[in-house]
């Protein structure tokens, strides 16, 4: 079980051969690298799930390979198009995890050292569009572990600020915590060659401007969003986990976010994320115990506008009435006014 969905394991990856597995989306989130939150979003899972098909498939009419197999509905694997009512599962390729080591308070890589076939790349890809409040780049040059000339530009940022060129970014997958990486440090720990790693962002800039393109069509702006990749059995790049939904990516409604970053705006303002900010500075793996603050829950009326704006993202984005929602700008009017309540 994971924070925001649950995995089936149908059969194990076994040396360089794939498996079968089924996503099963919940209507669980997460923030702040916490894992489940207290709070459940109704229908999330389900239009998560009916998203991230759409842009598999649309990914794959381009000749990007991924895990995606298809979307379970009465016990068949169904392509998007042949559903007859939203499915929260999904089934996929399943390839092989391989943990980092955890040795004197750090984290050891050497396993991937010797991998070459079947298992997850342990990185995450950001690629950034702009730059809006909330973006880790602000926090990231204020404390000096980012600099200007690492994202091209020559002054400081405003929150907002549209970036000439796509940035990419890397960050760990598979640590208690992300954390940010240099480009070679990314490479070093995960066995990349400087190819595969060109390949790599290739790919993600065909995804980001994909996802840019269907995210215009509803009004939104696409500023950011996160990719995964793995390699299969004979070493080719493949596109895992899902994209294009208001998880993996930040997008904005006349500057209005629409992403799960709305529950972290109102979660920022809490006694809770202070000790969660404090406590990451303090124990890099073990940072969770140092919390005692009771995470408190969403204000009913927000919750239910971020249930909405889940549900309308997909029905809007496949011209599907999967679940019949309220147009996106009524919902996000809603969560404009609870926060400002909040």
């Amino acid at each position: 079980m994971g924070s925001v969905k649950d995995l089936e394991i149908l059969r194990h990856p076994s040396g360089n051969s794939p498996g079968r597995g089924r996503f099963i989306f919940s209507d669980r989130y997460s923030a702040f690298d916490w894992g489940e939150m207290p709070d459940h979003i109704p229908d999330k899972g389900k239009a998560i799930c009916i998203a991230a098909a759409f842009y598999f498939e649309k990914l794959e009419e381009r000749g990007i390979a991924s895990h995606y197999v298809g979307l379970i509905e009465e016990g068949a694997v169904k392509r998007l198009r042949d559903l007859k009512a939203a499915s929260s599962t999904m089934e996929f390729q399943l390839l092989r995890v391989v943990e980092p080591c955890v040795v004197d308070g750090g984290y050891d890589y050497a396993p991937f050292h010797k991998e070459r076939l079947n298992f997850l790349i342990p990185l995450e890809i950001i690629y950034r569009n702009s730059l809006p409040a909330g973006s880790s780049v602000f926090r990231r040059l204020k404390e000096g572990s980012l600099k200007l000339e690492d994202i091209g530009l020559e002054g400081v940022p405003e929150p907002g600020q549209l970036l000439e060129e796509t940035l990419f970014d890397v960050s760990t997958k598979l640590e208690s915590s992300d954390r940010y990486l240099t480009w070679e440090e990314a490479c070093r720990i995960s066995g990349l060659s400087e190819a595969e790693l060109e390949e790599i962002q290739s790919v993600t800039k065909a995804i980001d401007d994909q996802i840019s393109v269907e995210a215009a069509r509803l009004g939104l702006v696409q500023e950011d969003g996160k990719v995964e990749f793995g390699f299969d059995d004979e070493r080719r790049i493949l596109l895992l986990d899902t994209v294009g939904t208001l998880d993996e990516c930040r997008f904005t409604y006349e500057g209005m976010p629409v992403s799960k970053e709305i529950a972290r705006i109102f979660y920022r303002e809490t006694e809770w994320y202070r000790e969660v900010e404090e406590a990451k500075q303090r124990d890099l793996v073990n940072w969770k115990i140092l919390v005692k603050e009771e995470i408190p829950l969403l204000p009913p009326e927000l919750k239910e506008a971020i249930a909405d704006l889940y549900r309308a993202y997909a029905d809007e984005l496949t011209g599907v009435e999967w679940f019949g929602a309220p147009p996106l700008r009524e919902s996000l009017r809603i969560i404009g006014d609870a926060l400002r309540i909040a």
